[in-house]
Order: structure tokens, then sequence, then C-alpha cells
């Protein structure tokens, strides 16, 4: 006769095991979660950032996909994405950007020095609309689908990496729904 007591430790070790096996197995284990995956994206609360009128829910229900890209001027990965969403803009992706706590005179100082890769931006200084698009930090980049769906949220910077196996395949995904 068998005892419980020398089958329930290898049991419940064997359980612990496969339920880590489970969690560290992600594809992605630095990928944040977002409920918004799916959805229409949630409000539009900027104020304007320089000369032109901010961008406005309105845009992101246009045709066609578009990303929303929340960063500063003082963040160094900001500054290291930035070339990743010049390239996203050469590609006629239009990208609106939401400027995070930040000064305006900053901000703009930012966009002078390194390009302006923003079809239409805005300012969030009170960090309203980041709490309401469920940001962690900056930068933070969305994709949004022709009827103002997100597709996909990346959480740090884009890579040149992450753009080719990430971004772009999101896109090009999404473009390839709207045209059937």
């Amino acid at each position: 006769m068998i005892r419980p007591m020398v089958i329930f430790p290898p049991v419940i070790f064997m359980s612990l095991a496969v339920l880590f096996y489970l969690g560290l197995a992600r594809s992605d284990p630095d990928a944040l979660p977002s409920t918004f995956i799916g959805q229409l994206a949630p409000q539009v609360l900027v104020t304007p950032l320089g000369p032109d009128a901010p961008f406005a829910a309105a845009d992101l229900q246009k045709p066609g996909v578009k990303i929303v890209n929340f960063w500063a001027s003082w963040c160094q990965p900001c500054r290291a994405e930035h070339p990743q969403l010049i390239a996203l803009q050469a590609m006629g992706v239009p990208v609106y950007g939401v400027n995070y706590k930040d000064e305006a005179t900053d901000a703009l100082g930012f966009l002078v020095e390194m390009g302006t890769p923003y079809e239409k931006m805005g300012q969030d200084r009170q960090g309203r609309m980041a709490l309401e698009w469920g940001v962690y930090g900056v930068p933070e980049t969305f994709v949004i689908d022709g009827v103002g769906k997100v597709l996909l949220r990346w959480a740090g910077p884009i890579a040149a990496r992450n753009l080719e196996n990430d971004i772009l395949p999101t896109i090009a995904q999404a473009e390839a729904l709207a045209s059937k």
C-alpha cells in the first residue's frame, strides 16, 4: 500500500513546476497586456502643442491604419525609438503624438532637434490621457485600425527589429483585412 505522504510531495512539486513553466513560456515575457486590444481606442484628451490643432478621436476613426505614440523630451528611450517613428511616417503611416507630462518648450525643442514624425500631436500635461489608455510609461505606442480599434500596444521603445517583426506585420494584416 502506498502512503499518501510519499506521493503528496512529488505531486505538489510537479504541479508547481508546470505552473512556473507555463508562466515563463509566454512568447514575449516583457509584453504588457492591454484590455483595449480589439476595442475602440479610449478618449483623446490632449491640448494643443505648438500652433496647430491637436488630433482628436475623429482622426483615429479615419480609414487606414495609424499609430498613436506617447513620448516626452526628457525620455531617453523616446530618443532611441524616434528613427522608427520617422520611418513609419516615411512609409505613409500617420503617426499621432501624445507629449506626456512635459514642458511645451522642451517638447517642441526635441522635435526641432530630432524631426517631427507626427501628422498631428497634442500635449497630455497632467497624464490623464495616458491613464485612460493604460500607459505604464513612455515611450508607448498603439497601432489603431481604420475604424479606431486598438490592434497592438507596444510598451517601451520601438527598435528596428520590433518595427520589422511586430509593428509592420500588424499594419500589413490590418491593411489586408480592410481591403477585403
